[in-house]
């Protein structure tokens, strides 16, 4: 049988696809303002950085970004100019234990308030709520002058101590902290601690077993929000003459002499801690903040 020619057809060009050519367009320009977002938040860091290996003269009368000289005699000074390493470790010790405190309290009440009817659980966890709506410098004048009374009256000192502080930040951070636990613990199934109870567990041993391991990213989360908010606490630790970290970076601003160079240098040795918690707890912060956004 003889062979058939062979027809070549025209190869029909591929049609233009507009579509995945806006899709396209639209991802680099969400690149783009990401990076431009990113540069905006990351600068100021890398200005305190920089900023932090520079003289003070050099920050007072240059512009340039990277310093002429790079000064690392500044982390050396620091520690002396106002006796730093006290402001450091009162921060420690106060934003730790405040941290213990109102996480235990806020992890035990919320967990009440999410599976427990009494009388006056709404209103109370109302009340709760509604103490963030007032701002917090309208405590200040009145909390110093109950701080006075107890000091006068009781005659256990507030002011000037860090017991004042520890005091004072548990009030501030327990009610937001304990309204966010409870909604953690609203969303974790009751059927779970049902079957617990089922199965013989009491009530407590079904809490500890179930709902906190279950809870745990956001307790961890909770943690992290009050750590951080008593670290960067200025206005009430400065009016009660509290030594934290807060307090000693503004002492190098005086009334003749700014110490810029010192400031920056102090600012960059209290991030430290901050970074290293972030990075060793990321996964449980992330997951905690991230729980309730799904409801199952």
């Amino acid at each position: 049988m003889a062979n058939q020619p062979v027809i070549h057809r025209p190869v029909q060009p591929t049609a233009f696809r507009w579509p995945r050519v806006q899709r396209f367009i639209y991802d680099r320009l969400a690149d783009a303002l990401l990076i431009i977002l990113l540069a905006l938040i990351l600068f100021p860091i890398f200005w305190m950085v920089i900023t932090s290996f520079k003289t003070n003269e050099e920050i007072v009368t240059s512009v340039t970004i990277l310093p002429h000289e790079w000064r690392f005699q500044n982390y050396v000074d620091l520690w002396d100019q106002v006796n730093f390493g006290l402001y450091f470790r009162n921060s420690l010790l106060v934003c730790s234990v405040t941290t213990l405190i109102v996480t235990l309290f806020a992890t035990f009440a919320g967990y009440a308030l999410a599976r427990f009817r009494f009388p006056g659980a709404d209103t109370f966890g109302l009340a709760v709520l509604a103490t963030q709506l007032i701002p917090g410098i309208l405590f200040l004048l009145p909390l110093y002058q109950i701080f006075v009374q107890i000091k006068r009256h009781v005659g256990v000192p507030l002011i000037g101590n860090n017991l004042g502080a520890i005091v004072l930040y548990i009030g501030f951070y327990l009610p937001l902290s304990l309204w966010i636990l409870r909604g953690f613990f609203a969303n974790i199934p009751k059927d779970l601690e049902e079957a617990a109870l089922v199965d013989g567990c009491s009530q407590f041993c079904a809490f500890w077993r179930i709902a906190l391991p279950l809870a745990a990213p956001g307790i961890v989360a909770t943690a992290i929000y009050v750590f951080l908010t008593a670290w960067d606490e200025l206005l009430f630790a400065w009016v009660l003459n509290v030594k934290t970290i807060p307090v000693g970076i503004r002492l190098y601003v005086g009334q003749f002499v700014n110490r810029f160079d010192l400031m920056m240098a102090a600012s960059v040795v209290v991030t430290i801690p901050v970074l290293i918690m972030f990075f060793l707890m990321q996964k449980q912060m992330i997951s905690g903040l991230t729980a309730g956004a799904v409801k199952e």
